[in-house]
């Protein structure tokens, strides 16, 4: 029995998934909640309305109409202003956007997790993240495993990340991605992202918890370079069945070398024709005042609910998404 178009019409007023993934989400929710408050993390909220948005060129905040505000690509500036005036170690579950991000693991309202630790490094916040995952996900994943981004760039391209971008050109066209060349250009940031998502990430293991550490020095975003070998950041990400699910940074706290980064970003916004939002001065002066030595990750919650009910795509777990 088919149904017609009309009646079709009529239901789509109705949750675009079923009532076990609204529960699992709530569930999962207090399970989050109990998580940081065993572990003594303050839970906070930040406006997810603001005059500035982040700068990274690969990021597209949404612009309002309302007096310039943007919503927010996340709460890292303003929970970062927190730690900075003494709040400790927080938490934050809410929402964040990001325009042009739909398909199967996107959706551009998503629910974040962020938090911050302070005094934790970047390997004490690896374990923090792999024990929470461990509880939300149970039998979805059976194992964890830890690589270095430069040593897993070389098993599955074949070059070095700092190898002349030629040679990613060669190895692109040898791996089936010709296009590669006039997508990324003379641009390293792209072509890094291009391969790292089109060639390693469908190769990583299945049913594995898997963390990439390490990253470039170019892909360092918000996180600090490592003291005894500035080529790379103390950055991290974490993937299940090759899908990213927490993104962690040991955090830059030098304001010099923060607002470097920010102009760095606009230079490369107004070279490629990107709007070029407001650059936010309140972090670089919680910045100047003293952000204290921690790390930060920030958890997509949507992706991790969609593992652990063994789905594939991210419409299935949202009751209402854009696409």
């Amino acid at each position: 029995m088919t149904t017609s178009p009309a009646l079709e019409n009529k239901a789509a007023w109705r949750p675009g998934c079923d009532w076990r993934a609204l529960h699992r989400r709530a569930a999962m929710l207090d399970e989050i909640r109990a998580f940081f408050r065993r572990a003594g993390v303050l839970e906070v909220e930040t406006p997810q309305l603001w005059f500035t948005t982040a700068l990274d060129p690969h990021l597209a905040s949404i612009a309002t109409d309302t007096g310039g505000l943007y919503l927010q690509t996340s709460p890292e500036f303003a929970m970062k202003r927190l730690v900075a005036a003494g709040s400790g170690s927080i938490y934050q579950i809410c929402k964040a956007f990001r325009r042009g991000e739909a398909g199967r693991w996107h959706n551009p309202e998503f629910t974040l997790l962020e938090w911050y630790r302070v005094g934790f490094d970047l390997p004490r916040l690896m374990e923090e993240v792999a024990g929470l995952l461990d509880e939300l996900l149970g039998d979805a994943i059976g194992g964890r495993q830890y690589h270095a981004y430069g040593a897993l760039f070389e098993a599955h391209i074949g070059v070095s990340w700092e190898a002349p971008l030629v040679r990613f050109e060669r190895r692109a066209e040898a791996l089936g991605f010709p296009e590669a060349a006039s997508l990324c250009g003379e641009d390293r940031t792209l072509w890094l992202d291009f391969l790292f998502s089109h060639v390693i990430q469908p190769r990583l293991p299945r049913r594995t918890l898997v963390f990439v550490h390490d990253y470039p020095a170019p892909l360092a975003a918000l996180a600090r370079l490592k003291s005894e070998n500035p080529r790379v950041a103390e950055r991290f990400e974490v993937f299940v069945d090759g899908i990213e699910l927490a993104n962690g940074y040991r955090e830059l706290t030098d304001p010099v070398e923060q607002r470097s980064r920010f102009e760095a970003d606009l230079s490369r916004r107004r070279r490629t024709g990107l709007s070029l939002p407001p650059l936010d001065d309140d972090l670089l002066a919680a910045l100047e005042s003293g952000l204290p030595d921690c790390s930060g990750v920030a958890m997509g919650v949507d992706r991790v609910l969609m593992l652990a009910l063994g789905l594939t795509a991210l419409t299935d777990v949202l009751a209402f998404p854009l696409s």
